[in-house]
C-alpha cells in the first residue's frame, strides 16, 4: 500500500514544474527566487575608466585549471564572434538563448578583445556591442523581477486563508476550512491563467528555502500542500474514467484519489482495493497510474513544461 501511495505522489508531481540553473556571478536571490544580476556594472567598469593593464592583470589572475580556463575562453570568443556577425534581431535571439553566459568572464574577455583592436572603429564596434548586450540583459532582469513580484503576490493570496492572523505558521492550520479556501483560490486563479511557470518556480524556490532553513516545518508543509492542490487541480481537468458508456473502474478510482485529501487515502485504499474491501487489484491501479503519468508527461512536454521533483511533494 505504501508503494501505491508513493506512485500517486509521483503522479501528482508530474504536472508541476521547476527548472533553476545557477552560474556564479550571474544570479542573485530576490524575494526567495533568483534573477539575473545586471551586467551594467561590468560594462561600465571594463569599458570606462579601468586601464587595460589592470584588466589584463585580472584576466591573468583568474584561478582554476588552465585547460578549463582556455576552453571557457574559446567558448566566450565563439559567442562574441557570433554576436558581432549577427544582425540586431539575431543578437537579441542569441542573448536570450544564452542569458547565463553573460557573466563577469564574458565582460572581461570582451574588454580584453577591445584592447587588442588596431583601429578606433573596431574598438567602437566592441563598445556598441557591449551596450546592446547590456541593454537586452537588463531588460530581462527587469521583466524577471516584475514576474517574481507578481508570482509572489499570487502565492501570498493562496496562502492567506492559512496565515492571516497567525503569529506562527503551523500545519495543519487551526481552521480546517483554510485548506478548502486555499483550494478554491487555486482553482479560481488557474481558471484566470495566473498559475503559470513563474508561479511554480516561485513556489519551488520558497520550498527549497524553507528546507534549507529547517526551522519552518509549518511553512514547508504548507508549500508542499500548494503544489499538491495545484497538481490535483490540473489532473482533474481531464477524465479518463469513461470509454463510451462504460466506466473504467480503475481510472475512476484513481481520479477519486487525485481529488481526495491525502489524509483520506488510506481509507480509500482499504475500501477500493482487493487487499481490503474493494474489487480493484493493486496491479490494475498501478497500471492506470503508469498510464496517467505517461499521458501527463506527453501533454506537459508538448506544452514546453518541465517538472517539480516528487520529493518536493513528499
Amino acid at each position: 500500500m505504501a508503494a501505491i501511495s508513493s506512485s500517486v505522489h509521483c503522479l501528482l508531481s508530474c504536472n508541476s514544474h521547476h527548472l533553476q540553473r545557477e552560474q556564479s556571478g550571474s544570479l542573485c536571490r530576490l524575494g526567495g527566487s533568483r534573477v539575473f544580476v545586471s551586467s551594467s556594472i561590468w560594462k561600465l567598469s571594463l569599458f570606462s575608466g579601468v586601464d587595460s593593464k589592470r584588466r589584463r592583470t585580472l584576466i591573468c589572475a583568474v584561478k582554476g585549471d588552465p585547460e578549463e580556463a582556455f576552453k571557457k575562453t574559446v567558448e566566450i570568443d565563439r559567442m562574441i564572434d557570433a554576436l558581432r556577425d549577427a544582425n540586431p534581431r539575431e543578437v537579441e535571439k542569441l542573448v536570450l538563448e544564452n542569458i547565463l553566459a553573460f557573466d563577469e568572464g564574458f565582460w572581461i574577455r570582451l574588454a580584453a578583445r577591445s584592447d587588442t583592436c588596431k583601429s578606433d572603429d573596431d574598438k567602437k564596434d566592441y563598445e556598441e556591442l557591449a551596450t546592446t548586450v547590456m541593454t537586452i540583459v537588463d531588460c530581462v532582469v527587469n521583466k524577471t523581477r516584475e514576474k517574481i513580484e507578481t508570482s509572489t503576490d499570487i502565492l501570498k493570496g493562496i496562502l492567506r486563508p492559512a496565515i492571516d492572523g497567525v503569529e506562527e505558521i503551523s500545519w495543519p492550520p487551526r481552521d480546517p476550512e483554510a485548506i478548502n479556501l486555499m483550494e478554491k483560490e487555486i482553482i479560481q486563479r488557474e481558471k484566470e491563467g495566473q498559475l503559470d511557470e513563474g508561479f511554480l518556480s516561485e513556489v519551488s524556490a520558497q520550498l527549497r528555502q524553507a528546507k534549507e532553513d529547517r526551522d519552518k516545518p509549518g511553512l514547508l508543509a504548507m508549500l508542499q500542500k500548494v503544489l499538491q492542490l495545484y497538481s490535483a487541480t490540473i489532473l482533474s481537468k481531464r477524465s479518463y474514467a469513461k470509454k463510451g458508456n462504460e466506466v473504467v473502474k480503475a481510472e475512476h478510482f484513481l481520479e477519486t484519489l487525485i481529488k481526495a485529501p491525502e489524509e483520506q487515502w488510506n481509507k480509500l485504499f482499504v475500501d477500493g482495493l482487493t487487499i481490503g474491501k474493494g474489487d480493484i487489484t493493486p496491479d490494475e491501479l498501478s497500471a492506470v497510474i503508469k498510464k496517467r503519468i505517461e499521458r501527463t508527461l506527453i501533454r506537459t512536454v508538448s506544452n514546453g513544461r518541465r517538472f517539480i521533483p516528487a520529493a518536493d511533494l513528499d
